[in-house]
């Protein structure tokens, strides 16, 4: 897929981060773009300035951008995204599918409540397993297409530090990593036209933080004091004693603890964008995006039985990555 204009994509997650900065991207690069996302508002704003880039692209035929609300964890609902993309771009064929879409949370397999933790899961792996279901047929239509998955670090590394447990989040990812990696096979058999890739990202800016506490109805800014007990018994498990601290104090440090995850990251969501779709232009199966991702992979590939060893972290801040996590 060395060239984007006039090419088709789908990009799930497409009302904020890494999914805006892509629509974003392909549009400038002449393509046209189907979103999906839960928000329709962001999604809205997204098309806004995905608009502006495909009119300073120079393409004649100008990219189209279209917006569908969809749940990626409700297969229904992305059979119904996919029939609108068909109808609004009037096609029968697909060149690009990002399964982008993503959330955090039910980090605890032990403490965390079941729904909360399989909600996650839905979303990390389901999404990109009925995304897949559901375009493969017009990916199979095209003459060539490239299936785009976004796992992450923690399809590697299961872990956010020794301090916190990251099980539903880590287990979707491990999960995309190694559905795509297999499709690299099944495509050079059955459909050669066909190109998988998996993405793994470290830290990137986003508003993953809020997004998640959105759709798990514990939205940083509006936590209720029941919520807010939960966080503290969570932290004095790990000795860290928030007794004192008021219901707003408490909620106003979680709120700018996600601003800052969102606004200091090492790699900003452009950037992110811009080596996802360097990679796929360039046919790579395995995108590490971000240097801390490239930090880590190293290390873990070195020495696999310490990985999840409370040292462990400290060996990847010397090399200057993670310094956000875990503390």
């Amino acid at each position: 897929m060395e060239r984007l204009d006039g090419r088709l994509a789908v990009v799930t997650g497409g009302g904020t981060g890494m999914g805006r900065e892509l629509a974003r991207q392909l549009t400038a690069a002449g393509a046209s773009v189907a979103l999906c996302d839960v928000s329709a508002d962001n999604m809205a704003e997204t098309r806004a300035l995905a608009e502006a880039e495909a009119a300073g692209s120079g393409f004649a035929s100008g990219p189209r951008v279209s917006t569908f609300v969809a749940d990626v964890a409700d297969e229904a609902q992305l059979v119904a995204f996919r029939e609108h993309a068909i109808a609004t771009h009037a096609t029968d064929h697909l060149h690009l599918l990002f399964n982008n879409a993503g959330i955090g949370g039910g980090g605890s397999f032990v403490l965390d409540d079941r729904s909360d933790w399989e909600k996650v899961y839905g979303v990390c792996w389901g999404g990109v397993y009925f995304g897949c279901r559901t375009f493969l047929p017009l990916l199979m239509a095209a003459d060539e297409g490239h299936v785009v998955n976004t796992s992450s670090v923690n399809g590697f590394w299961a872990s956010l530090g020794p301090g916190t447990a990251h099980t539903a989040y880590s287990a979707a990812k491990f999960a995309v990593k190694g559905f795509t990696e297999a499709l690299i096979t099944d495509f050079r058999l059955y459909a050669p036209h066909l190109r998988a890739s998996v993405v793994m990202p470290g830290h990137i800016g986003t508003s993953i933080a809020f997004n998640s506490g959105e759709y798990l109805d514990r939205n940083p800014k509006e936590l209720t004091p029941e919520q807010l007990d939960e966080i503290r018994e969570r932290m004095a498990r790990q000795g860290v004693d928030l007794s004192a601290v008021g219901d707003e104090d408490l909620r106003t440090a979680i709120v700018q603890r996600a601003e800052d995850f969102r606004d200091a990251a090492p790699t900003t969501a452009a950037q992110a964008a811009t080596i996802i779709l360097d990679g796929v232009r360039a046919n790579r199966w395995r995108i590490l995006v971000g240097d801390d991702a490239q930090v880590l992979d190293e290390l873990v590939r070195s020495d696999p039985e310490a990985a999840y060893e409370p040292a462990f972290m400290e060996r990847i801040r010397s090399r200057g990555a993670f310094g956000f996590i875990g503390r």
